[in-house]
């Protein structure tokens, strides 16, 4: 696990808002992504996020945002422990974060029952599931966040991980959290963008900030055109944080 001063070092290196371009299983064409990621970059995000489902791997995708941003943090929100077993995560995380000092993050989760059984797996136990998933990613140099969205979910990530990635949640789930976590977790807050205006959006940051996230991603729908999306997230960014 990653200490206190790695965690202090992260919430500056992520800012408070970063950006999420949702991406489905049809994903877009590698020009494209590197010129949305960098439009992203240049707009003033710090951090740049990723989700992943069964088919379009976050991973991979991370590798070439990494190389293709200067500067900018790159994380997982979040890589599914249904699409690789938890010994290849810890490989391929390992291997961003000495490629790529200081900006890789890999956020994971459960995620859903279709999900599991897509790759013919049985979903059981989210609490298990999770657990046994992170039971495997010690002994880490990169920092790693667990999707919660209750509280028992986010009591695993305060024993086993380095925070807590809800999404979709009120803030006072956010307020919620930060106790349980404590002030030594990250906590990093997922908040879809979906039809609202720069003011409303900064708003809904704002309260979530003060009830304890390090960091607030907006995010886009998963399903969205790739280079429309990058675009709202730039133009949006300047009214953020």
């Amino acid at each position: 696990m990653t200490t206190a001063d790695d965690i202090r070092d992260l919430r500056a290196r992520l800012g408070p808002v970063g950006a999420c371009i949702g991406v489905s299983a049809s994903a877009p064409a590698i020009a494209e992504q590197v010129a949305g990621v960098r439009r992203l970059e240049a707009s003033g995000y710090r951090a740049i996020w990723t989700n992943e489902i069964v088919g379009a791997d976050a991973l991979v995708r991370s590798a070439l945002w990494l190389a293709a941003t200067a500067d900018a943090v790159v994380g997982t929100c979040i890589a599914n422990a249904w699409v690789r077993p938890a010994p290849t995560a810890h490989a391929a995380a390992t291997q961003l974060a000495q490629a790529f000092p200081g900006r890789f993050v890999l956020g994971v989760g459960v995620g859903w029952p279709q999900q599991a059984a897509s790759v013919g797996r049985e979903y059981g136990s989210p609490l298990q599931t999770a657990r046994h998933y992170l039971d495997q990613l010690t002994d880490r140099d990169y920092p790693m966040l667990l999707a919660a969205n209750g509280p028992r979910m986010t009591a695993v990530a305060a024993e086993l991980a380095d925070g807590a990635l809800p999404a979709g949640q009120s803030p006072q789930f956010t307020a919620q959290a930060r106790e349980q976590i404590g002030a030594d977790r990250l906590l990093v807050v997922y908040v879809p963008v979906g039809e609202s205006g720069p003011g409303e959006l900064n708003d809904v940051i704002s309260q979530h900030r003060a009830m304890g996230a390090d960091h607030v991603v907006v995010g886009t729908p998963y399903d969205a055109d790739f280079e429309a999306a990058a675009r709202r997230l730039a133009d949006l960014a300047p009214a953020l944080g």
